[in-house]
């Protein structure tokens, strides 16, 4: 006869004794930085067990979520509005389930609109509460940092210089760890195997359209890229797109890229991922992680975003860079050319895209910069970066709370 009070296989009993990490990711690419974190914590003490919130990869680690994780997976005033009821309920969950548990410490990644709201919620409780992934607000907003005093006991900072940048603005416990993007498995794509998997010609140029990971951006941007795509069909007829695609948004762009007259292969395996971007040619993405994914590749690629126009107005007022890429960011010069909101037009992406296809010249000039930003990137001390924020994690669960909040 089974317990009905005994805890379910993989799930954390709320008295475990031993140490406990309740960690939150609210979007997949925060479940990719959560999972390799899991993974070298695990490595590095392999009795600590997990709780909170995460997708496939975290729960391939082991963590049981305490509810799907795509509900949080949301970005941009006006998309968010719908869903405050269910955000406002997933809150209270999560306050709830970490004052039960009473963890050793709190993990938030990413996803700065329900993270920044659950750290605040527990500041009441003894608990140590670490997040990875700075927010930007040296890109945009900068009024916002003040908002953050108290909201966590270390920072982790994907870029280096994001310490100095909070450190000049109070925030002493931040620290840089090396950009996750780089332990990705990018870098071992395999080109044949994709031109095989797909029946591809090697001589046929591949055009990766990378259209967000978020159910609020892939409708604004795939129309975009079909009507891009119809120009360039014109102009190379043997163009080859392809789409990668999360498990969550697959049925999404399958939907909406049925009926087009150029039809992309969807990709949804990581590894045909990694292999496409090896076999591209170049790259029309989104502004946001898969940039830098494509410069590992060594892509050319043209930046593009699109936007509610009333997110849009509000970025524009409070943007404080003249780049929205982290390679023109990162580099200090425009890099790749970057074609946002009123410039996301199929005419003007087509022509980019094309000028890539046929200038030798841009397309090196694009791909000697991207080693350079990349290097940039590396972790600290040799570390992979997920070690490098595992090691910052045991540091802190070891530090006492008085030393941490000395009022």
């Amino acid at each position: 006869m089974v317990d009905a009070g005994a805890p379910v296989e993989g799930e954390v009993p709320l008295h475990h004794h031993g140490r406990v990490i309740w960690i939150l990711a609210g979007e997949p690419s925060g479940d990719s930085i959560g999972a390799r974190l899991m993974q070298a914590l695990h490595r590095i003490d392999p009795t600590l067990v997990f709780a909170g919130v995460g997708g496939g990869r975290m729960e391939a680690r082991g963590l049981r979520s305490l509810f799907p994780m795509e509900e949080l997976t949301v970005m941009g005033f006006m998309e968010v509005l719908p869903r405050v009821r269910l955000l406002s309920q997933r809150l209270l969950e999560a306050e709830q389930d970490i004052e039960l548990r009473r963890p050793d410490i709190v993990i938030t990644i990413d996803s700065p609109g329900f993270s920044f709201r659950l750290l605040k919620r527990i500041r009441k409780l003894k608990v140590r509460r670490l997040h990875y992934v700075a927010p930007q607000v040296w890109a945009w907003r900068e009024n916002r940092v003040k908002g953050y005093r108290d909201l966590w006991d270390r920072l982790l900072c994907l870029f280096p210089f994001e310490p100095e940048w909070f450190a000049g603005r109070g925030f002493s416990d931040a620290h840089f760890v090396g950009h996750p993007i780089l332990q990705s498995g990018v870098a071992h794509g395999d080109a044949e195997r994709f031109y095989k998997r797909h029946d591809l010609r090697p001589t046929s140029p591949v055009l990766i359209l990378m259209p967000g990971s978020r159910s609020s951006e892939v409708p604004k941007l795939l129309p975009v890229f079909e009507k891009t795509l119809t120009i360039l069909h014109e102009r190379f007829p043997d163009l080859q797109p392809v789409i990668p695609a999360t498990s969550g948004m697959a049925p999404l762009v399958k939907k909406m890229v049925k009926h087009w007259a150029v039809h992309p292969s969807i990709l949804t395996d990581t590894e045909d991922k990694h292999d496409a971007i090896r076999a591209a040619d170049c790259a029309l993405t989104k502004s946001g992680t898969s940039i830098l994914e494509l410069a590992i590749g060594k892509v050319p690629m043209v930046v593009t975003y699109k936007v509610n126009p009333v997110s849009a107005l509000l970025g524009r007022l409070f943007l404080r860079l003249p780049y929205v890429s982290m390679i023109n960011i990162l580099a200090g010069r425009a890099v790749v050319p970057e074609l946002i909101q009123h410039d996301c037009t199929p005419q003007k992406l087509a022509d980019e895209i094309t000028s890539l296809l046929t200038d030798e010249t841009k397309r090196r000039a694009q791909q000697e910069a991207f080693g350079s930003v990349l290097a940039m990137l590396e972790a600290p001390e040799g570390d992979l970066p997920a070690v490098s924020a595992a090691k910052q994690v045991l540091d802190l669960i070891e530090t006492p709370l008085s030393e941490l909040r000395a009022s």
